[in-house]
């Protein structure tokens, strides 16, 4: 049984949406949806609040590889364009964690290689996991002390929405 942890966002056109259609898209593989976050963008380039989620999903056919290629089938569903590192998207499916997989090449790097310094991948996935841990530098880590060493700035940038996605 393979399970995969996915951070989902967006920040053009109707966010809350496009999120929903990760949701619809994996169906009943869906095991788990948090709350839906408000965060402001990561990386520098100025533009539009993202909405982000977590989605723990399950599928005994899908490697990682396989959840990738999900993932890129429903951004280019939602009409994603890679234009700008870290800018402006309509969706942005991320594989975070696939298992216990550790994998490192130029297709996926498993664990997601910067999961361990958002928040905006952190908190939610606290709400659908509160005993979640990811890998990193090879050691596994609670996600929960995870968020507690980032910098308060990061943690308090992002704020949960009354918005819900429907499974």
């Amino acid at each position: 049984m393979t399970v995969a942890v996915l951070s989902i966002g967006s920040n053009i056109g109707d966010r809350l949406a496009h999120l929903q259609s990760v949701v619809d898209g994996l169906g009943s593989r869906v095991r788990a949806v948090s709350g839906v976050y408000r965060t402001a963008p990561w990386g520098g380039v100025e533009q539009q609040d993202f909405l982000n989620a977590v989605v723990i999903a399950e599928d005994p056919e899908l490697d990682p590889i396989g959840w990738l290629l999900l993932g890129r089938q429903l951004e280019t569903a939602a009409q994603r364009h890679r234009d700008l590192r870290w800018g402006p998207r309509t969706l942005d499916v991320d594989v975070i964690t696939c298992g216990a997989e550790i994998r490192a090449d130029p297709e996926l790097t498993l664990p997601h290689p910067r999961a361990h310094e958002r928040a905006f991948v952190l908190v939610p996935w606290l709400d659908v996991d509160p005993d979640a841990t990811l890998a990193v530098a090879g050691a596994t880590r609670r996600v929960r002390d995870l968020l507690a060493e980032l910098d308060s700035a990061e943690r308090d940038g992002v704020h949960r929405t009354e918005s819900v996605l429907r499974t």
